[in-house]
């Protein structure tokens, strides 16, 4: 609406003064002054904006409620979790001793089974009355949004209210890309303070391998696990169509491994002259050392990239009976964390299950073994972090999970659920390396890494 305001009688500071104030004005010579102003023919509505910042309020409160039910909720399935597989192993004692167990143990492990049957209920019922309030609270902020988008419409014309909302989610991407830049650049390296793995990234795919050959399904990649001096940036690959490895490369840095520009390729097979070749996909880069299954006989093989040189040992009572589940010949696992080196095996005395040996780096002999209850044939792959075991094994053709770990430190075994993506569904080769914390992966012929998360 436009009013004209007339007769201003004023003296000519307040004609300027009023000038300033106004967005239109004129003066005549009798200092006379006529100005335009504009006015909204609607008073902002007060109390819709109070009433949207009570359901604000509201929300919140609810919210918080729902937050503590699922925390709630977590700790009731880790206690369930642990129930059902203390019932499982038991189940597991009587299936295989029948008659060693009355009709009265008989009837309490029924009894049992109906209980976290009733408790798995419950929480079922708990958890879709949660899913019904958050769909309400879905609804209310909908509304919200529709609400807000109205008036800002109607009120908001010089665009303040748009404004503020993307300089705060430029802030809230500014933080979380700080987050995520200092989680996966600048981590603890070396560091074992933390409670073990509690994600792992989606799949970094790098390319092809070196030799651009699909049909080399075997073999390895990844950087010196206790790189010598200058040689922090170094990578290595060996690659193959068959279980058997025959050379391995060295790059300069990542950008050189991508371009397949090699630094050194070490022949570990050279007719009429020395045959060191080892069999399997199990093997690391430490120490410009490269530590493998040795082809025949079968043994633990260090080979010294400095002077191509090979020292084997016996790793007692190992079998080649039992590989992992991706691959047969894999019955050497080495492995590299921070606090030193690792193999993993099986024997004829554990039955299949695997066994966990850590090796004296300067003798190069196995100097302490721990005894899982895992079965290896039953195993992706395993790796080691901090002491620790960590055990994978499929979910489905793209997905890959750890379920079973083992701290060398107390003695204790766990079986968990951390899963990941897999970028195919073989992969032969997967090993953590302590310099980056990463997890790198031969997957079909593939570079690929992951970055992890710890607790």
């Amino acid at each position: 609406m436009i009013f004209t305001l007339l007769s201003c009688l004023l003296l000519s500071s307040a004609v300027h003064a009023a000038l300033d104030t106004w967005t239109n004005g004129t003066s005549d010579p009798n200092e006379e002054c006529a100005c335009e102003a504009f006015l909204p023919n609607t008073t902002f509505p007060m109390g819709e904006l109070i009433s949207l910042e009570n359901t604000v309020v509201e929300i919140n409160h609810k919210l918080e409620i729902e937050i503590n039910k699922v925390e709630r909720y977590e700790v009731q399935l880790q206690v369930y979790v642990e129930k059902i597989v203390n019932l499982t192993a038991f189940i597991v004692l009587m299936e295989t001793d029948p008659d060693s167990y009355s009709e009265l143990q008989i009837e309490e492990v029924n009894i049992k089974i109906k209980q976290v049957e009733a408790l798995i209920v419950e929480l079922q019922a708990s958890i879709q009355i949660t899913s019904s309030v958050l769909i309400t609270i879905q609804q209310q902020i909908t509304v919200m949004i529709s609400v807000l988008t109205r008036l800002e419409i109607t009120y908001d014309k010089n665009l303040v209210l748009v404004t503020r909302r993307e300089y705060i989610k430029l802030q809230q991407k500014l933080v979380e890309c700080e987050r995520r830049h200092n989680e996966i650049f600048n981590p603890n390296i070396g560091v074992c303070s933390h409670g073990g793995i509690k994600r792992i990234s989606k799949p970094i795919i790098s390319q092809l391998n070196a030799n651009l050959n699909a049909g080399f399904k075997y073999g390895g990649w990844g950087k010196d696990s206790s790189p010598l001096s200058g040689s922090e940036e170094m990578y290595w690959y060996a690659g193959s169509s068959d279980l058997l490895l025959s050379r391995i490369s060295l790059y300069g840095d990542y950008y050189k491994l991508i371009m397949r520009q090699a630094l050194h390729t070490h022949e570990l097979y050279v007719y009429n002259r020395y045959d060191y070749r080892g069999s399997g996909n199990n093997y690391i880069v430490r120490s410009n050392a490269l530590y493998y299954q040795y082809n025949n006989p079968f043994k633990m093989a260090k080979y010294n990239m400095t002077s191509s040189t090979v020292v084997t040992e016996v790793v007692p009572e190992a079998t080649t009976r039992f590989s992992y589940h991706y691959s047969s010949n894999q019955n050497l696992d080495f492995a590299a964390d921070e606090s030193g080196l690792w193999v993993t095996y099986a024997t004829e005395a554990s039955k299949g299950k695997l066994v966990l040996g850590k090796i004296d780096e300067d003798l190069f002999k196995v100097q302490r073994v721990w005894h899982t209850s895992v079965f290896k044939p039953s195993v992706g792959n395993t790796f080691m972090i901090c002491g620790v075991l960590y055990a994978t094994r499929s979910v489905d053709s793209k997905t890959e999970e750890i379920f079973y770990t083992f701290d060398t430190r107390t003695g204790q075994e766990k079986h968990v659920s951390i899963q990941f993506e897999k970028f195919q569904d073989l992969y032969v080769y997967l090993d953590y390396n302590p310099t980056d914390q990463k997890l790198y992966m031969y997957n079909n012929g593939y570079y690929v890494n992951y970055h992890l998360w710890f607790n």
